[in-house]
């Protein structure tokens, strides 16, 4: 459908075809949220038909919003980035916004060059994945002096952020208990790096599930860095030693692969021989052999809960005070092959 001589169609149209008022469609466009499904949907039906397309760039003046989020991640090779994502462009499109990705790599630079984006204003808030508030060009500002943003997945330890993310504590300790009931006495808990805090809070999990055994176990530990090549040192490393562990609770999946691979060549069999548990439940997980048993963290969900946990934030009047809201979620453990009762031969 198109106006006289092919004319652009303009909002009258849409809300004529609609059956709404002009300032429906408007209020459906810019805050979708306050619109009923049913009129929404006639809406967008209409703007459909008649190719409106809405002057993004007036109502950001008006409205003095770019309707946009910053998603700043350290790596978008991270396989749990893809399900977290999806979470959070579905909640920012169900209010009407979009998403800018900003892949750090781990790198100043790379996130001063994304930062322009809030201080330009073309963004209106922040998603932080980085595990840090960003510290490009002003390293020591409070969290207060940026646009609204909350940290999902890895905590920062600031009091003024949001945070959601799955209940490391709470996932860690199951999944230890999983493998005590299995008669594992000697359980490594393979790490992170060492200044990674959801690795921090995995051993502070692994720990309890130790002391609340029926009898307490002490805890054992091996430094890794988060990659499959940090799980095949560590296991290099533990030879080393006269006494091994007889299961492995790894701090991610990439850790237990290579857990794995490097038990596998050494020419032990998992599970018979050690058992290896992970956390994530990567894509991965369930294609190798033998098949991971893991944690598995809600992605999709933490990505949703994020983002709307931000867009709230935006739309609500400012109180002039912050406090922590934290949303932890609870993590399953999904039973596959590489773990299984303890060798005693």
């Amino acid at each position: 459908m198109s106006g006289p001589a092919d004319r652009p169609a303009t909002i009258e149209d849409v809300a004529k075809l609609a059956g709404v008022s002009i300032a429906t469609v408007s209020r459906a466009i810019r805050t979708p949220e306050k619109v009923a499904e049913s009129t929404r949907k006639k809406v967008t039906a209409a703007i459909a038909r008649t190719g409106y397309i809405a002057n993004a760039m007036a109502q950001s003046l008006r409205s003095g919003r770019s309707k946009m989020v910053m998603v700043l991640t350290q790596s978008i090779a991270d396989p749990n980035f893809p399900g977290i994502l999806i979470g959070l462009e579905k909640a920012a499109n169900d209010r009407g916004y979009g998403v800018l990705i900003g892949n750090t790599e781990g790198t100043i630079d790379l996130e001063q060059n994304h930062m322009q984006f809030l201080t330009s204003g073309m963004v209106d808030g922040l998603i932080l994945l980085t595990g840090h508030i960003p510290v490009a060009g002003r390293p020591k500002a409070p969290a207060t002096s940026f646009p609204p943003m909350v940290t999902a997945c890895c905590p920062v330890g600031d009091a003024a952020l949001p945070y959601v993310g799955v209940d490391d504590v709470a996932a860690a300790k199951m999944a230890t208990e999983y493998l005590i009931s299995l008669g594992h006495r000697r359980v490594c808990y393979v790490a992170g790096a060492p200044s990674n805090a959801v690795s921090d809070l995995r051993f502070e999990g692994y720990q309890k599930g130790l002391a609340e055994a029926s009898e307490p176990i002490p805890p054992w530990s091996v430094e890794g860095d988060g990659s499959s090549e940090g799980g095949r040192a560590a296991i290099e490393r533990l030879f080393i030693k006269d006494t091994l562990p007889t299961a492995f609770f790894c701090f991610n999946d990439n850790t237990a692969i290579g857990v794995i691979s490097a038990l596998r060549l050494r020419g032990y069999r998992v599970p018979e021989d050690f058992s290896v548990i992970g956390f994530d439940d990567i894509p991965f997980a369930s294609n190798i052999t033998p098949a991971l048993t893991t944690v598995r963290q809600p992605r999709h969900h933490i990505g949703e809960i994020a983002m709307e946990t931000l867009l709230n934030g935006l739309s609500a009047t400012p109180t002039g005070t912050k406090t922590l809201d934290a949303t932890l979620l609870h993590g399953d453990l999904v039973v596959r092959e590489s773990c299984g009762p303890v060798n005693n031969a």
